[in-house]
């Protein structure tokens, strides 16, 4: 009994500790971390003080049972009240500390939408072991990716976009297999796309949009059934579409718009799913496959400034649906169709072919 009396008295001493605040260790990371940055207008950091960094410091937030710092999400765009009473969205500038990398309980990083942080990424950010979330979209922040990005292993969402990233995507990056969210857009990146890109088997959205991607587009994407949305546009890839993209179970959006991609449009691609379709600013050639039908749906069908030659397909009319379809410049001759969709398209649609005629044309 009296060992279980002196447990009892031990337990209630250290309760407290527990309870009351975070480790100092965990609130002296988040003043480096601070030390760092410059937020002149909103003062969101004036709530950064006292003991406890798990109560009212903004944009901190804390396990409820170990009280160690589980998420920061500090958003330069946001409706929070702090903005709203300023009447503006955030600026912030400085570099992102590697005292954040002493935050080993972290979930999630959310430093997004501040435009001026600067600085490179902190390549000791792949060493926290519990990093689901790593959001930093809408900064300054150049360097590359850290090598050993593949060492989240927990990581869901991955969101570099508008920034002055460059470099190469590493090959590491395959091994986040649990990842969902990728978005590079709007970087200096370069180099091709790994190859074996279908490891990540639960990604949902790729948007690797405005860099400077070469090469192939990998085949091995075909190989991740969820994707959703895939964004290549405005990079410098080349070669062929791969024709198992059409294939895709549930593949809605692709856009490879101002590539240099070349060859023949896969027939599969317009009896697919997909329901955002752009093709255009490539090198394509050949003819537009007549292989519309019911399952054709479309909101967005974009072949506009490619080296597609021949008549427009009649079997486009069969088609469920189409709202916006653009086949101007190329090479296109013949009379284009009647009926739906031609009958609410603009003459914009398909100017600058070799010899269209017909509505919403010059007659035939």
């Amino acid at each position: 009994m009296s060992m279980v009396w002196y447990l009892t008295l031990t337990l209630l001493a250290v309760s407290p500790a527990i309870i009351e605040g975070c480790p100092p260790s965990d609130r002296a990371a988040l003043l480096a971390f601070k030390a760092t940055l410059h937020e002149p207008y909103l003062g969101i950091f004036n709530s950064w003080t006292g003991a406890d960094c798990c109560h009212n410091w903004y944009g901190v937030s804390c396990d409820p049972e170990t009280r160690r710092v589980a998420d920061i999400t500090l958003r330069g765009e946001s409706e929070d009240p702090i903005f709203e009473r300023a009447h503006r969205t955030g600026h912030m500038t400085g570099y992102i500390s590697r005292s954040i990398c002493s935050l080993t309980r972290l979930s999630s990083i959310i430093i997004a939408d501040w435009k001026g942080i600067s600085g490179e990424i902190p390549t000791c950010i792949t060493s926290l072991p519990f990093l689901r979330i790593l959001d930093l979209i809408g900064n300054k922040i150049s360097g590359e990716i850290p090598h050993d990005i593949g060492r989240l292993q927990r990581l869901s969402v991955l969101n570099f976009a508008d920034n002055l990233i460059y470099g190469s995507i590493p090959p590491s990056i395959t091994n986040l297999t649990g990842l969902m969210h990728l978005d590079l857009r709007n970087n200096r990146l370069s180099g091709a796309l790994p190859q074996n890109f279908g490891r990540l088997g639960m990604l949902s959205r790729a948007l690797l949009s405005r860099n400077q991607f070469s090469g192939p587009i990998p085949a091995s994407l075909t190989q991740i059934y969820r994707l959703a949305d895939l964004d290549l546009s405005l990079n410098q890839i080349s070669g062929p579409i791969p024709d198992s993209l059409g294939k895709m179970a549930v593949l809605a959006t692709l856009n490879v718009d101002g590539n240099r991609i070349s060859g023949r449009i896969p027939a599969s691609l317009f009896s697919s799913g997909i329901g955002n379709l752009n093709l255009s600013r490539n090198a394509l050639d050949g003819y537009i496959p007549d292989v519309f039908g019911p399952r054709s749906y479309f909101t967005v069908l974009d072949l506009s400034y490619n080296n597609l030659r021949g008549a427009i397909p009649k079997s486009v009319s069969s088609a469920s649906y189409i709202g916006h379809m653009d086949l101007s410049h190329n090479h296109l001759c013949g009379r284009i169709p009647a009926g739906s969709p031609f009958d609410h398209l603009e003459a914009s649609s398909f100017v600058y072919n070799d010899c269209l005629c017909g509505k919403p044309l010059k007659a035939c």
